[in-house]
């Protein structure tokens, strides 16, 4: 009689086991990274994941409507939808924008690690006094941090994208007012000066080649704007996903990634070190100083945090879905901002893949 118990007992903990196996095979699964060089790039199909195969051409309909070059999707770093679109290939670089300014937050983490920097020092260490229009006294409030947060309280709407000190004027004091700013882009040089090396040279040693991106910084206008491949970008939102390790080598350091992609500062809830956040209870935009309620995606997870970039160059990464989605191209409709409508139909529609 005692077998027998023992038996129906190892059966049903066998059970048990094999359907939480199934259950959460795809969050169980290994991290997969693909080799620093070459094309070869593992692959999920949709019938694995056991996603809906009939929710993929209506996805891919509305990226190709709305003007996409590329989109993708990783889980646990092993393909799962790569399509390009309108000319556009695997080979092909493209801009990413604001979504760009993600990698200058991740150097400056990597800096601080390296002990050339301290985020919370002030940027006239790095760089000199009189880097704005400010008195001295405004100046000396603006640290390494306050430019990673968007609350350097410099002028923000008439100034653009030019950073030159002349245009770099009083608003607020710095941590009081949260705005959407380029001066932002002072950290490379800040981390230029700490290092002794050129901004491009430090990247690339440091970031680019360590996980086998491509991709060159170039002059756009007032700004410089990072131009890859798509894969490059997913290579990047892979690295992010792993908390800034590539396989088992730390390229940033996770207390580094945890304030960088969480709430910064107590103004704008929804924004991390130059990181957007997903599933706060409220946001600001950029162009803006009004408070809205809600999470930025209402449709994207929760836990979602995001580059996003201007003409809805994106790189969503969700840690609960162990998930990269990407999409490069023009405009989806004729809203330049980093944030648009675009972002939550398209989760409308990436969402029915799974749901």
């Amino acid at each position: 009689m005692s077998k027998i118990i023992l038996s129906l007992l190892s059966l049903l903990l066998f059970v048990n086991c094999s359907s939480e196996s199934n259950s959460d095979s795809t969050t169980a699964e290994n991290m997969y990274f693909p080799p620093k060089s070459g094309t070869n790039w593992e692959t999920k199909s949709i019938n694995d994941l056991g996603w809906k195969q009939e929710a993929v051409q209506p996805l891919l309909d509305y990226l190709e409507l709305k003007h996409s070059k590329s989109f993708m999707i990783l889980v646990n770093g092993r393909i799962v939808m790569e399509n390009y679109f309108n000319g556009h290939s695997a080979t092909t670089n493209w801009y990413w924008a604001s979504a760009g300014k993600t990698l200058t937050s991740t150097l400056t983490g990597i800096a601080e690690q390296e002990g050339f920097i301290n985020i919370n020092n002030k940027v006239s260490d790095y760089i000199g006094t009189a880097w704005t229009a400010e008195t001295l006294a405004q100046e000396n409030l603006i640290t390494c941090k306050h430019l990673l947060t968007m609350t350097s309280g410099i002028e923000d709407i008439a100034n653009g994208d030019d950073v030159s000190p002349s245009k770099l004027t009083y608003k607020a004091d710095a941590g009081t007012r949260w705005a959407y700013h380029n001066v932002y882009v002072k950290l490379q040089d800040v981390i230029a000066q700490a290092t002794g090396q050129s901004w491009s040279n430090y990247f690339n040693s440091r970031l680019r080649d360590k996980i086998g991106m491509n991709g060159v910084w170039l002059t756009l206008d007032n700004n410089i704007v990072y131009y890859s491949t798509t894969r490059s970008m997913a290579r990047f939102g892979l690295l992010m996903l792993n908390k800034g390790k590539w396989e088992n080598s730390a390229i940033l350091n996770e207390t580094y990634f945890n304030s960088a992609t969480t709430t910064s500062q107590n103004i704008n809830l929804s924004y991390g070190y130059l990181w957007w956040l997903n599933g706060k209870s409220s946001y600001h935009l950029p162009q803006s100083q009004i408070q809205f309620s809600g999470s930025i995606i209402p449709n994207g997870p929760k836990d979602m945090f995001m580059a996003l970039g201007k003409n809805d160059q994106k790189i969503y990464v969700i840690p609960s879905k162990k998930m990269v989605v990407i999409r490069m191209g023009d405009a989806a409709d004729n809203i330049n901002l980093a944030l648009s409508d675009f972002d939550n139909t398209l989760w409308q529609k990436i969402n029915a893949l799974y749901q």
